[in-house]
Formats: C-alpha cells, structure tokens, sequence
C-alpha cells in the first residue's frame, strides 16, 4: 500500500505518570504516556498543541505544509483569542508514519472521515497492539471502520469534538490555529485516567456512556457545514439570518424523522434537545441571537471545515454528512429530500473546483 505523504513533529513533555497505563488505567512503572495525533489538521494540530502545552508527550503526524512550519513551532489561540505558543525548537519530523505510531500508548484519529481505511491500516502496520486508539472525527461510520481494519482485540473508543479551529497561519508562516466555537469534548468511557490525561487547558473532556448517540447528535449540527460551505458566509452571520436557519430547521427535521424511524435517539449536544432545535432556529432573528449567546460561543470570523475544503479544492466529508441521512432514509424504506439536494449541491461544488458557490438560501430549496 502507498503510504501518504506524511511527517511527524514531536513534542516533547514533563512525565505524568500513573494517569493512564499500557491499557488506559493500568500501571506504567513511571513511563510517560505518549499520544500520537494521527492526520494532524487543524484540529489534529490544536488538540496536539493543548496537550503538549499542557505537558503530554506528543507526536503529531502530519502532512507535508507542516513539515515546512515545523521548525517555527505552533501557535494557537482559544476562542477567547489568548495566544500561546509551543517554542521552536520543540519540534522534530520525520516522513515515517513507525516513527509516530510505535511507541505511542494512544492513537488519537483525527483525519477526514474518507482517510480513516487508510489510516488504521498504517496504524495497523506501525502501532502496538496495546495502544488505545481514540476516533477524534466528525461522522457516525468511522468506528466500524477503526474497528474492522485494526481486527479483534485492539481497543478503540470514539470521541466528539464539538468545536470547530480555522487555520490562521501568521505572516512568516508560523503555522497558528484559533479555536472558533464553544463546547467540550465527549469521550467514550471505560477507560479510568483517559480522560483526566486529555482533559487540558483549551480542550476540556468529559466522559460519555452513549458515545453512538452522542455522535449521531453531533451530526444534526454538522448538518449546517454544507449550507455554511454553500453559503461563503461566516458561521455567525450566517446563523443569524432567519432564511438560513430555516433551512437548517428543514435539514434537521427530516433528519430526526429518519433517525426515529431507525429507532435511533440523538443525544443533546450542549444545553437543547435535539427535538426542540427545528423550533429553536426558525425563531426571530433578534430572538434567536439572544438565546444562541446564552448557548453557543462563535467566532465572527468563523467558517466550517466544508467551507475550507470548497476553498482549498479538497474532498469534503459531505457523504459522511447528508449523505448518511441519505443512507439511513433508503435503509429504513423513507425518502430525504432535502438531505439530497444539498448533497448534489455540494458535490457540484466540488466538481467545479471554484470554492464556495455562494448560493442564497432559496436557491437550495429548503423552506419550512
């Protein structure tokens, strides 16, 4: 199999010490647990940099643009926008994808949904058998995934990352992430310390004992990236436009119509049921905005991460999106329009290759 072009930017950290053992709780004998970040973007890069800041020991791997940064260190900033900063000189990289996975303790998954096969097989090939892997994705099909190409025996937990980071890099190509939404991430429980040594400063962690619902809730939110790729809007300013939000109110009733007729029950992502949130969107705009302050944290200048891949011309996951409506809907003998529409729109979008069409939110048909 033909490796993808990679390298790994080591941090190095103080030891911590009995958190977590060879398998998540076990007795280390004093080794310092160490944390691969597999496919480190933007999200990869922040969550590697929280956690060195924090003194984990890190590996990211990652791909050739921050190999190039590598040496100037990374740069990041919450959504509060305080800047810190893990120091030049902290960082080595390598192309060999061993180099990360070898002696890592925990695999942290943190690839576009299309790159998880391919992952786990380098995983696979180059990690221990005993390492924790951790799916740190956006989607509900990337544990069957891990799961089956890493086989039986291998222990790997899904996690939610309810926030989005947009890659800022500074003038003299310092690489930088900036943290542009609220919310904490959810951990598949069963492993006593895994959480407390993920738990850091920027990237708070709490555990779960329905992680499937919990993605599948998660979903209903990511359901807004391709209108937000669709629109060229910031997050913000497109959420506070009624005519937006209504076709997102449209998006996530059809889909908890599909997900109910699959017998599947979303978990509440942040303070509101799933249930209420088609309700709670086609509210005034002044009304809405002044509950979605009380809830959500936005950065004005935030985009999603579809929007990034319209931009950048790269393949975006909405397969793993509205295309899993689509699925489930076809599975369970019910149709979802909607969820098909905005595919088609976005899939034409990628086609084109001129980034984000800017369509109105009538053009997308969506309208309840």
């Amino acid at each position: 199999m033909r490796r993808p072009a990679m390298v790994v930017a080591r941090l190095t950290a103080a030891a911590f010490p009995d958190l977590i053992g060879r398998h998540a709780g076990s007795e280390m004998n004093g080794k310092t647990p160490s944390i691969a970040v597999g496919g480190a973007g933007s999200i990869g890069c922040y969550v590697g940099a929280c956690l060195a800041l924090a003194g984990r020991d890190v590996i990211l791997l990652a791909r050739p643009d921050v190999v190039a940064a590598a040496s100037r260190g990374i740069r990041i900033a919450d959504l509060d926008g305080r800047p810190r900063a893990v120091a030049p000189g902290a960082v080595r990289a390598t192309g060999d994808p061993a180099t990360a996975f070898a002696g890592a303790d925990i695999i942290l998954v943190t690839v576009k949904s299309g790159d998880t096969a391919a992952l786990a097989d380098l995983i696979a090939a180059h990690g221990r058998p005993d390492a924790v892997v951790v799916s740190l994705q956006n989607g509900v099909g990337n544990l069957p995934v891990l799961r089956d190409r890493l086989g039986p025996g291998r222990t790997v937990l899904g996690a939610m990352i309810p926030f989005n980071v947009v890659r800022t890099d500074a003038a003299d190509g310092t690489l930088s992430f900036h943290r542009a939404t609220s919310g904490d991430t959810a951990i598949e429980g069963g492993r006593p310390g895994l959480a407390a040594l993920l738990d850091v400063e920027g990237c708070p962690v709490r555990e779960t004992r329905d992680i499937e619902a919990v993605l599948w809730g998660k979903l209903l939110l990511n359901l807004n990236n391709a209108l937000n790729a669709l629109s060229g809007l910031p997050l913000a300013r497109q959420l506070a436009d009624r005519r937006w939000r209504r076709v997102l109110a449209a998006q996530i009733a059809e889909a908890l119509a599909v997900m109910r007729r699959a017998g599947i029950r979303p978990a509440r992502i942040g303070a509101i049921r799933p249930g209420l949130l088609p309700m709670l969107l086609r509210l005034p705009d002044a009304l809405f905005v002044r509950l979605a302050r009380r809830m959500l944290a936005i950065d004005p200048t935030a985009r999603s991460s579809m929007w990034e891949d319209l931009q950048r011309g790269r393949r975006t996951e909405i397969a793993e999106f509205q295309g899993a409506i689509e699925r489930l809907a076809a599975a369970n003998g019910i149709d979802a329009p909607l969820s098909r529409r905005i595919a088609a729109l976005v899939r034409e979008a990628e086609a084109e290759g001129r980034g984000s069409p800017g369509v109105t939110p009538e053009a997308v048909g969506g309208r309840s």
